[in-house]
């Protein structure tokens, strides 16, 4: 009964266009994003900030990315990883080549390198689709660990091909510890959530949806191609490209060309299709289930081996991992294409009618 819409009545086109159109979830949204900056800095110890937390917040922050451009334009792509790198080669180098460059600014130029290049790999879009566009940018990603492997000026002359980067900081402001690590991405992840909440349902957005479910409907109904599918492959590899430049500066703080592998390319993509296409909260749901497993196998297998007397190894785990993963994404591609975000979806929607049958 508590999750009802009962005299809530939207008297302008305003309040019927809000991002929530019932009292409860802005109040449930503001509690958890309130909640994340006051209450877990308090409650959670610094190995939990380090192998979850900040990994989950830049991950989800990827996944938005990948989701903007698969799940609301339906253009595949396997090149996350690789404008993952572009994002975090390009803010290194603005970092270290320009005197007194702010560390947000490097962050949003890399992401903006990173736009560019997904302009130039998704033009390919405009001319194949499905999976001749996958490997079209697939291509993306052995072309960038081949530069950034090879090309020395990337990495700043290193002879070992890593790069670093250390003493961050904001307005004064040290981000050194895991706490200001992870209120630093938080604050990235909140304010590329709205925006992309948001440019989905704009114009913009509403093109990015019919050119995916057709695009030759909506080249008659005067939506251009060309344009639409650019735009997607610029906005998703600018959030991707941020993400990657977090990753390297405040996840890492070292990091090589194998950081940002074709594997990372198709952990996003397992992301967003367990989390659920076409779906901005099941971009946090595929983050949260893709870092989480692995810890929780790697806890819970030999804790299990040990109660019936086996030894299970590390390469075990590591295999039960990807067996694991393959079989949730054959599962959630035949039982619910839309992912855990349609589940809670379902669940909601079970509330709003509780007790009622129909």
């Amino acid at each position: 009964m508590i999750y009802r819409e009962n005299g809530q009545f939207k008297t302008t086109y305003q309040a019927d266009q809000q991002i929530f159109t019932i009292a409860q979830d802005k109040i449930f949204v503001l509690a958890v994003i309130a909640f994340a900056f006051i209450g877990i800095p308090f409650l959670v110890d610094e190995y939990l900030f380090r192998a979850i937390l900040i990994p989950f917040l830049i991950l989800a922050l990827a996944a938005l990315g990948v989701n903007l451009l698969v799940g609301y334009c339906g253009q595949i792509t396997l090149g996350a990883g690789a404008f993952m790198a572009i994002g975090a080669y390009a803010a290194y180098n603005f970092f270290i080549r320009i005197d007194g460059m702010p560390l947000i600014a490097a962050i949003l130029l890399g992401g903006l390198s990173s736009a560019g290049m997904g302009i130039l790999f998704g033009v390919p879009s405009l001319r194949v689709r499905g999976l001749y566009l996958a490997v079209a940018t697939l291509a993306a990603q052995f072309f960038c660990d081949w530069a950034f492997l090879r090309i020395k000026w990337f990495t700043n002359d290193s002879s070992s091909g890593s790069v670093s980067v250390s003493n961050l900081n904001v307005f004064g402001w040290s981000i050194e510890t895991p706490i200001q690590k992870y209120l630093f991405c938080l604050c990235f992840l909140v304010a590329f959530a709205l925006v992309a909440k948001n440019l989905t349902r704009a114009i913009i957005g509403r093109q990015w949806m019919a050119i995916r479910d057709m695009d030759v409907a909506a080249e008659v109904i005067g939506i251009r191609p060309m344009y639409a599918k650019l735009s997607a492959f610029a906005v998703s590899s600018f959030f991707v490209g941020v993400a990657g430049a977090l990753w390297g500066f405040v996840h890492l703080g070292s990091w090589e060309p194998a950081a940002f592998s074709v594997d990372r390319s198709f952990q996003l993509l397992f992301m967003v299709i367990i989390g659920g296409l076409g779906s901005i909260l099941g971009s946090f749901f595929g983050a949260a289930f893709i870092v989480v497993l692995p810890i929780f196998l790697n806890q819970f297998l030999p804790a299990l081996g040990s109660l019936f007397g086996i030894a299970i190894s590390t390469a075990a785990v590591s295999h039960a991992e990807l067996i694991i993963f393959g079989s949730l994404i054959v599962f959630f591609l035949i039982v619910e294409p839309h992912g855990l975000a349609r589940l809670w979806s379902i669940a909601k929607e079970k509330l709003r009618l509780w007790p009622f049958p129909h």
